[in-house]
């Protein structure tokens, strides 16, 4: 969780260490005119290894992490999101925060959606993929779906109805038409791998 502005062969980027993919590793943030022959400069070290967005994207969903603007966005509260870890102790006993009596009127009390995570059968549940219970009635949507290449399984991320979040529970995606089995399953997918100094 740390980044810095620095130069790299004179070339003005931006370094951080944000843990986004699960994984260690460094994001930089280059100017355009500058990435191409940056990257072939970095590449020539045998020790660094490139990612692109559909591996970082894989990543940071077997990680259970959130992509703001698909998983989250201004309509979903941390509670919902189950990321009320981001809001410590202190801040939740004080309130004054932005949000604040919203969102701590929603610890213990009544919220109508949760992100849960998904183990989907058959072919991946795709962002927008609609979640069904056993008679076809829409409880919720999924915000994150692909294939995880180290489970060799698709997994999800999405919103349920309450009553529907407990991990184990059968539920069923809509995925190009077909009705799919899904199962809520506990996150992070695959467990988190970063160095903790």
């Amino acid at each position: 969780m740390a980044g810095t502005a620095l130069k790299i062969r004179d070339v003005p980027v931006h370094v951080t260490r944000c843990g986004y993919t699960g994984e260690d590793g460094v994001e930089i943030s280059v100017p355009h005119g500058s990435a191409a022959a940056l990257a072939e400069w970095l590449l020539r070290d045998p020790a660094v290894a490139m990612a692109g967005l559909g591996a970082r994207d894989s990543l940071r969903l077997e990680a259970g992490l959130c992509l703001y603007g698909h998983d989250m966005d201004e309509s979903v509260s941390p509670v919902e999101a189950t990321l009320l870890w981001t809001i410590g102790k202190r801040r939740r006993a004080e309130g004054g925060f932005l949000g604040a009596e919203s969102i701590l009127s929603q610890i213990g009390g009544p919220i109508t959606k949760r992100r849960v995570g998904l183990m989907v059968q058959g072919a991946p549940a795709r962002e927008g993929a609609k979640i069904v219970n056993a008679e076809g009635q829409e409880i919720g949507q999924i915000t994150s779906g692909c294939p995880s290449p180290v489970l060799k399984k698709n997994v999800a991320m999405g919103y349920v109805a309450k009553g529907f979040t407990k991990a184990g529970s059968e539920v069923n995606v809509v995925v190009r038409g077909k009705t799919q089995k899904a199962t809520v399953t506990k996150m992070p997918f695959v467990p988190h791998n970063y160095f903790r100094g």
